[in-house]
């Protein structure tokens, strides 16, 4: 249900833009530049009623937006109160002793430091 009404406010929305953009205004607005000094709306129904129509329109489109947004904000609306993580209850968390593995302690095979170690063979180079 949510879906369908939120189609018929898109749908809505995009008929009340064309009908306040095809009005005119003082300046002749969008609704001239379509036919020069008539739109097509005026030579269809004339300048008077082409003025009427599109006035209603503009109004029922308008209502109906404003209607549909306010039951859709109601649909959404959350069902629970929310919560705060702040209020629940502080438990500390549970810590495991470490492990005593042989694995998990330094190899002590090697004494000399990764950095310290000799990049060349240690092998005597031969004698000639």
């Amino acid at each position: 249900m949510y879906t369908f009404l939120l189609v018929i406010l898109i749908i809505d929305a995009l008929i009340l833009g064309t009908a306040v953009l095809l009005q005119a205004g003082k300046g002749g607005g969008l609704a001239a530049s379509f036919g020069g000094a008539s739109s097509s709306s005026d030579s269809l129904l004339g300048t008077r009623q082409a003025g009427n129509l599109l006035t209603k329109t503009s109004w029922w489109a308008g209502g109906i937006f404003i209607g549909l947004a306010f039951v859709l904000q109601i649909m959404s609306a959350r069902t629970r109160v929310p919560t705060s993580i702040l209020d629940r209850a502080m438990t500390p968390a549970a810590q495991t002793a470490p492990s005593a593995s042989p694995a998990a302690e330094p190899s002590a095979q090697s004494a000399v430091p990764l950095e310290a170690a000799p990049t060349t063979p240690t092998t005597p180079p031969p004698q000639p």
